[in-house]
């Protein structure tokens, strides 16, 4: 049951910023690929996949497509794909399916975690632990090892990469830890998905969230990757969907479009020719922002340690909000803190628990359709927006 074959679909070209304007908020979300936009427009009007009349095997076969290319993106078989609504939505299920079904205990968790897997810990575990990180937002696999030699952990969170400052978690070293210790391991690789290779089966992780909108792939689109073997208990009830995983009718464009983007990254090259692509730009703006006075770059100096597409700055002698104006004035998209926050604009606990600042940070984000042009705007205007709003603070102090 299939729409037209995609041509003048409203995405079907790339959605980048409008002209004379740079977008580089990708960490946030990431334009649609046009691939992905095409795939969807064919299912918009999709029958129920659950149903046996041909409409409804046609949709199954298109769903279960796309689960298959979301496995091959992330290096498993498609039946350990959950499709959800987002990583919000996995990390939550991953949280109750453990602590509220399958083993009730405590958590540890890293200080730099997402909200949604501090809160959703926090909901459901009979404690949790906090690990700290050092100035850079990095775990220490040792603190890990004290923590689960003194402590009966049923479930240790760690992401993959920092949703704010990039920093890369040793999740390898930690998932061996759980192992010894009997715990079980959620990987939230929200921010890593599409950005560094992932394969899950030799991860050594039991649970990993995954998010579409942040590698091009459709807003509303996410995945709870679940370890072959292991039964957790489903956090949406009411149907037998996802193999008795996620109750409710399955979303299929969205799943589609997830497909659709995590196959043109598997194709040979594309997602390490997209980081490469990335950790120039970056590059650029971390030397740009390093020649401004009293500006600091947060997370790690080493290449590997970082996640290849955001920078996260601390701008000294001005607030984030005046500096996101200030840029978007100037025809730059950008962010501060974390990408949940926004409407409060409250100091960062990533930060904090860094140790810095969690009141100034800036965080720039590249991703596929990031130009050249995109990072010149960004580096002319920004030592200037800082200059200017740093003379305005002066005079009003």
């Amino acid at each position: 049951m299939t729409g037209n074959s995609g041509a003048g679909v409203p995405g079907a070209e790339a959605a980048h910023a409008p002209s004379g304007r740079a977008y580089l908020d990708h960490a946030s979300t990431s334009p649609l690929r046009p691939a992905a936009a095409r795939a969807m427009w064919e299912w918009i009007s999709a029958a129920d996949p659950g149903r046996v009349h041909t409409e409804g095997r046609m949709a199954r076969a298109a769903l279960e497509d796309a689960r298959d290319r979301v496995a091959g993106l992330f290096g498993t078989r498609s039946r350990q794909v959950v499709f959800t609504s987002g990583a919000t939505e996995a990390i939550n299920s991953a949280a109750y399916g453990v602590l509220a079904g399958i083993r009730p205990g405590a958590v540890a968790l890293g200080a730099v975690e997402h909200s949604a897997v501090t809160e959703s810990s926090e909901r459901w575990a009979a404690s949790v632990i906090p690990l700290g990180v050092d100035r850079a937002g990095r775990l220490d696999p040792s603190e890990v090892a004290a923590v689960l030699d003194r402590h009966p952990v049923a479930l240790v969170q760690c992401q993959v990469g920092n949703h704010e400052v990039g920093t890369v978690q040793p999740v390898a070293e930690i998932a061996e830890l759980c192992h010894r210790h009997g715990a079980l391991l959620h990987v939230d690789a929200a921010a890593g998905a599409g950005h560094l290779p992932i394969a899950f089966d030799d991860l050594g992780a039991d649970l990993v969230s995954v998010s579409a909108h942040k590698l091009g792939g459709p807003k509303g689109a996410g995945a709870l990757l679940v370890r072959r073997n292991l039964r957790i208990t489903p956090f949406i009830v009411g149907g037998s969907q996802e193999r008795a995983r996620r109750a409710g009718l399955e979303n299929l464009p969205a799943a589609v479009g997830f497909g659709a983007a995590a196959s043109e990254l598997s194709r040979p090259g594309v997602l390490a020719g997209e980081a490469d692509a990335a950790r120039a730009w970056t590059d650029r703006l971390r030397a740009a922002a390093g020649s401004i006075p009293d500006v600091e770059i947060y997370g790690p100096d080493r290449p590997e340690l970082r996640l290849p597409h955001l920078v996260c700055l601390g701008v000294g002698g001005v607030e984030a909000e005046p500096v996101l104006i200030g840029l978007d004035q100037a025809g730059v998209a950008a962010h501060s803190g974390s990408s949940c926050s926004s409407e409060s604009l409250e100091p960062s606990p990533v930060l904090q628990a860094m140790g810095v600042d969690g009141e100034r940070s800036l965080r720039l984000s590249v991703g596929w359709c990031t130009t050249g042009e995109d990072i010149d705007r960004c580096v002319r205007v920004l030592p200037g927006v800082v200059a200017r709003l740093r003379e305005l603070w002066s005079g009003q102090a």
